[in-house]
């Protein structure tokens, strides 16, 4: 069998040489160089403190029934007496305002006005209407459950 050599890299046979090293050792030394590495990593891991994810927590609102009579103190409470004639329709342009409002009423409730949702309170009538829908913290597959379906359908939660 005749030998080709191009750069120090030889083939006999079937097998490559590269600079009288065969492919198997330089692939070997890779292997035993990362072994230490993860090792390292390991002991790193087990010193950090395990952080526990905290609690689910209920989402589930229902408005109470005083809820206008407890708008319309918070209302007089920040924005004044002056504001009564016509509660519902005073501006929240005021960011001060609005957030100390918004606060009282999430602290008072129990329901905060999400993110997403600010923008859309630009009046007392908005707040109010947020504040009256109420809030199940039920998925669609619970209240497909709990409704009466037909003989033919099952809902399997062992999927």
């Amino acid at each position: 069998m005749a030998a080709i050599s191009v750069f120090g890299v030889t083939r006999r046979g079937l097998t490559w040489i590269i600079a009288g090293t065969p492919r198997r050792e330089l692939w070997s030394r890779s292997r035993e160089e990362k072994k230490p590495v993860v090792a390292d990593t390991v002991e790193e891991v087990e010193k950090k403190p395990i952080l526990m994810c905290p609690p689910l927590r209920s989402r589930t609102y229902i408005p109470p029934e005083d809820l206008q009579s407890r708008l319309k103190s918070r209302v007089k409470e920040i924005f004044g007496s002056s504001a009564l004639s016509n509660w519902q329709d005073v501006s929240l342009e005021d960011g001060r305002l609005k957030f100390s409002f918004l606060a009282c009423l999430a602290d008072d409730l129990g329901h905060a006005v999400p993110n997403s949702r600010l923008h859309e309170m630009c009046r007392v009538r908005d707040v109010l209407d947020f504040y009256n829908v109420p809030v199940q913290d039920r998925s669609k597959f619970d209240e497909l459950i709990a409704s009466n379906l037909p003989p033919n359908l099952k809902i399997t939660w062992g999927y």
